[in-house]
């Protein structure tokens, strides 16, 4: 039987004209990305990736807000440019670059509060989900402009990922309690044309549901109730 592969529609190639949803994008272009970005400013999303450790600010999800603000933003700029936003989301992407570690690790509130937690509690802090929305702002990003730095950045972060989960010697059997990394890596295989990214995704896809269940697993690890919901700030 022949295989059949599907693509997803270059959006920066799709034009809406129709009255209903272009006024739509209108508004969102016009109102909505400015505002969004001013409540990310307002609540001390933005600062966040200066890390400073004064900045009462830092949530273990927050990042993921300024990551889709970036992939918002420049699926606006590929369908219209916009030489002020352009400028603005390259000051954020620099912003967030500039806050990741030499390993390639990001996330401003574990780097910042709880280092000693990273990647020990999949279940209920979504790291996982926090750098699959960085991929996927990488991406867009990476199509609206045609620089390379975020997604590189990203690239690194996605592979000190696959050093750390699957089904290797050593490695961890996890994946995240919130999916989106699957999705995004398979976006940044389609932006990188490297498949080891869609193999880490491969194994994240299979490995959900698998026995023993690694939340139990980690929680126990921790010496907490597996049952329990464990949600630190």
């Amino acid at each position: 039987m022949k295989q059949l592969l599907y693509e997803p529609v270059d959006y920066s190639k799709v034009c809406i004209t129709g009255a209903f949803w272009s006024e739509k994008l209108k508004v969102n272009r016009e109102k909505t990305i400015p505002g969004v970005y001013k409540m990310c400013e307002k609540t001390g999303r933005i600062k966040a990736f200066k890390l400073q450790k004064n900045n009462p600010n830092y949530h273990p999800f927050y990042d993921s807000d300024v990551a889709k603000w970036i992939e918002a933003a420049c699926f606006a700029l590929s369908s219209k440019p916009d030489k002020k936003l352009a400028k603005l989301v390259d000051r954020v992407v620099n912003l967030v670059i500039s806050a990741q570690q030499p390993d390639g690790y990001i996330n401003t509130y574990f780097t910042v509060r709880k280092p000693a937690l990273i990647f020990k509690d999949l279940r209920d802090q979504h790291e996982l989900y926090t750098a699959g929305h960085f991929m996927e702002a990488a991406v867009a990003h990476y199509y609206a402009s045609g620089n390379r730095k975020f997604l590189e950045a990203m690239m690194k972060f996605a592979d000190l990922i696959g050093s750390v989960f699957g089904r290797g010697k050593g490695k961890k059997r996890g994946y995240c309690g919130h999916p989106e990394i699957e999705l995004a890596l398979v976006k940044l295989y389609r932006a990188s044309g490297e498949k080891r990214f869609l193999e880490l995704s491969s194994y994240f896809v299979n490995e959900r549901g698998t026995r023993p269940y690694y939340f139990d697993l980690e929680a126990k690890k921790r010496k907490e109730d597996p049952a329990a919901y464990c949600w630190r700030t």
